[in-house]
């Protein structure tokens, strides 16, 4: 089943209590909590406390949004991103495949990376969590094919992908890339951006995100979660919220 939610970062500038307000407003049920401003790597009384407030208002806590990046942290940046996602109850994990662009990185830094997620994956495990790579330039998920040989690769039952639109690819990419990688799909990010700079809102593209959200909805439960609003402000989040769950309720049915 597909479930309508917020990533968190999408209003930076609010309080973890007003984020829980307003997505429960806007009739959302989940949130992926960012590790850089409202639940900092390593602040597991913090994570715990925000866990509770999203249980309290009836919301569930979909991931845990870190910003750890293969390659660009170690091994205490590891402990401290699952001690809070532990203490969050956060099922899975956002990590990030790098900081270079899947052409740039040779074979030998290739290697590198999937050892360390391996390791990464293996202290979750025991735990029940899941790794999910963000879509993103310049990180070895930049391209859906380096993407597929970077899980492969890595082999663990415990990672996985989200998935959103390439605002630098067309509507026919995207859709191959998402049938490709919905085996591994753990969430979706949610937005309308068709190319590079131009943010929409959702309504405008709500015929491919119909067709997302057709393949999506393979019976396997995800979050669909909204990331940054077309304005950047939050009053357009009730909007954005109504169209996400008109796409998803023809679906559940």
């Amino acid at each position: 089943m597909l479930t309508p939610g917020l990533v968190s970062v999408s209003f930076r500038s609010l309080t973890c209590e007003r984020v829980i307000g307003i997505t429960k407003r806007a009739g959302l049920r989940s949130v992926e909590w960012g590790g850089d401003i409202h639940v900092p790597a390593g602040n597991a009384a913090r994570a715990a406390e925000v866990y509770e407030k999203t249980a309290a208002a009836g919301l569930t806590v979909a991931a845990y949004g870190s910003y750890y990046k293969l390659g660009a942290c170690d091994g205490e940046e590891w402990r401290k991103t699952l001690t809070s996602a532990l203490a969050l109850r956060a099922p899975v994990i956002r990590v990030w495949a790098g900081v270079k662009a899947s052409a740039a990185t040779d074979r030998t830094e290739r290697d590198a990376l999937v050892r360390e997620a391996r390791a990464a994956a293996d202290a979750a495990a025991p735990y029940g969590v899941t790794l999910a790579f963000e879509c993103h330039r310049n990180t070895l998920t930049d391209e859906y094919r380096s993407t597929l040989s970077l899980l492969k690769e890595i082999g663990r039952a415990n990672v996985g992908t989200y998935w959103q639109p390439n605002e630098e690819r067309d509507f026919a990419y995207n859709k191959e890339a998402l049938s490709a990688l919905l085996p591994y799909t753990v969430n979706l990010h949610v937005f309308h951006w068709p190319k590079p700079g131009v943010r929409l809102p959702l309504s405008d593209g709500a015929a491919e995100w119909e067709a997302y959200l057709r393949i999506a909805a393979d019976g396997r439960d995800r979050a669909c979660l909204l990331e940054f609003m077309p304005d950047d402000r939050p009053g357009s989040l009730p909007a954005e919220a109504a169209r996400l769950k008109a796409l998803i309720g023809s679906l559940n049915r």
